[in-house]
């Protein structure tokens, strides 16, 4: 369909300017954020983390900080159960290190008090004695059989031989011959990329109020984009029953991804058990970028075979991920994402992740895929320039559709990728004459969404209505 053919009368939002339900109370203050939130009696919570990117904790003394006027509590990772849960025991020592700090930022104490002055002067007293370990940051090094190990007996059976501990996790896709494909290209072009972490950036540092009662009951006010997560994990993490914690999400100044995460949440439980009264943790703008979630870095190879009118003939691409001080699954999206945009004969990709001693990552709008398709488009385009052919011309002849077996398994119903490139040909912003100094890019991107357990309760009221409870 042509873009001018889209019939807009039909839509009874689209088209339109609805107030947003939220927009007032945000332009006049009104909003509540996580750091706006207050109880009686409310404790100041603040975390001591460490100066070394990878150390032993051999003793924390905190004797001097207790002393100081208004110090109710300090906290170290010891206050946490012990669990056999894997996943749980790395947000765990996540939230406050065990026996090692992983990176610099990782928690290791902290302090609640009557004001923030004091818990920043019980801060100063807490002496831990550290013993410096090697450590790695890159992911290339990460994964060389002689790299510091981060963390002993985390890699999966699934890892090919010849790397370290550190390579947690492997995935590959594809079909085809790759090789024989690359063979009947008239062009290959083979490039390797890296890429950085990148922070999400959101203006809101994170925050949350919490308090525990004896009885068991709790209750957490934070900034998050996933309540549910922070209900379930917060309650395990505490021995209590789901039911008997309840999440309020504050308005939220951003999140990108990077807020479904619990990285203050159960430290506030865990004073406000210890005291009896709420505590509340805001993090600085460092605490921020030194200890929570980036995306992650890569370094990626990429090989396209290309005939000289375009079509691809074979693709080929290798992901190495970094995600931080504990196990993710980001180079799983990335080697799914590559090539999906694409119908090809052959294709294979190939995903590692790798520990390092950095925070943990986090999502950012869509993990692991915009390091794969910058890699994949860049070698495309540069194709297209080699063979002087147009760049959204050789996307269309090369487009996934109805029937195309995806390059991770999934044969594509219709996608609307075709129809998408068509209508963005037709468009002004594309056919118009260019100006000095002036360029016009293309590039095609893919992702999928997962999805959660969820319920509601459905009733089915006298007068015919019908009541949905989530």
């Amino acid at each position: 369909m042509a873009f001018d053919e889209t019939k807009t009368s039909d839509f009874r939002i689209v088209g339109t300017r609805p107030r947003r339900p939220d927009g007032v109370d945000k332009v006049t203050g009104r909003a509540q954020y996580g750091a706006d939130m207050s109880a009686p009696g409310m404790l100041h919570g603040l975390i001591l983390r460490s100066p070394h990117a990878h150390a032993r904790i051999k003793g924390i003394d905190t004797a001097s900080a207790l002393k100081v006027p208004g110090v109710r509590a300090i906290v170290t990772g010891a206050d946490f159960a012990e669990t056999d849960d894997r996943d749980l025991r790395d947000t765990r020592d996540n939230c406050l290190a065990a026996d090692r700090a992983l990176y610099d930022g990782h928690a290791v104490a902290a302090v609640a008090a009557t004001s923030l002055a004091a818990a920043r002067k019980a801060l100063d007293l807490i002496e831990v004695d550290y013993e410096p370990l090697p450590h790695v940051t890159d992911v290339d090094e990460a994964m060389k059989p002689d790299a510091p190990v981060v963390q002993k007996g985390r890699v999966s059976e699934t890892v090919p031989d010849g790397y370290s501990e550190n390579v947690t996790g492997y995935w590959e896709f594809g079909h085809g011959d790759v090789e024989a494909g690359l063979a009947k290209a008239d062009l290959v072009v083979e490039r390797s990329f890296k890429t950085a972490a990148t922070h999400q950036g959101y203006i809101e540092p994170h925050a949350c109020l919490a308090s525990l009662n004896a009885d068991g009951k709790g209750e957490v006010w934070c900034c998050t984009q996933g309540q549910y997560h922070v209900r379930s994990t917060c309650a395990a993490l505490m021995g209590i029953d789901e039911s008997q914690l309840r999440v309020t999400p504050s308005e939220i100044g951003g999140g990108f991804g990077g807020k479904p995460v619990v990285f203050i949440e159960p430290v506030a439980l865990l004073l406000s058990r210890k005291t009896s009264r709420p505590v509340k943790i805001v993090m600085s703008r460092e605490d921020v970028f030194r200890a929570t979630g980036p995306t992650c870095s890569s370094s990626i190879d990429v090989r396209i075979g290309m005939t000289n009118d375009g079509r691809m003939t074979a693709g080929d691409a290798v992901f190495r991920l970094q995600g931080g001080a504990f196990p993710c699954a980001t180079a799983f999206m990335s080697a799914q994402a590559a090539f999906a945009a694409y119908d090809l004969e052959a294709v294979r990709t190939q995903g590692f992740n790798a520990l390092t001693n950095r925070p943990k990552e986090a999502a950012y709008r869509a993990p692991g895929a915009p390091m794969a398709v910058y890699a994949v488009e860049s070698v495309v385009d540069e194709m297209c320039q080699k063979l002087d052919l147009d760049a959204l011309d050789v996307r269309l002849k090369n487009a996934a559709r109805k029937g195309t077996l995806s390059s991770y398994g999934p044969t594509f119903n219709d996608i609307g990728l075709v129809a998408t490139l068509e209508a963005a040909k037709a468009h002004p912003h594309y056919t118009a004459p260019l100006g000095p100094n002036q360029a016009r890019g293309i590039s095609c991107g893919f992702w999928f969404n997962f999805g959660g357990n969820a319920s509601v309760s459905l009733a089915v009221d006298p007068d015919g209505t019908v009541s949905v409870t989530e």
